[in-house]
């Protein structure tokens, strides 16, 4: 599905500048129909895939316990 600059940046949640900026340093793939760019919205699956994939690695492990230290004694 192709989406607008306008629409890609509330996909991705950041600002239309930016989107515009990717586009003249062709970081994404874009159509230029005359009148706007026009950007397929699949060439960020990866990259919202990966983004949850490392989301769960850091939830992993923060959810961790610590191993408790070996050199303390409970001594009184």
């Amino acid at each position: 599905m192709y989406l607008t600059v306008e629409e890609t940046a509330k996909y991705l949640d950041v600002p239309r500048e930016y989107i515009e900026h990717l586009i003249k340093e062709k970081k994404v793939r874009c159509l230029h129909d005359g009148e706007q760019y026009l950007i397929n919205n699949s060439q960020f699956d990866i990259y919202f895939e990966q983004v949850e994939k490392y989301r769960v690695m850091i939830q992993d492990y923060l959810n961790e316990p610590i191993p408790q230290d070996r050199d303390i004694k409970d001594e009184d």
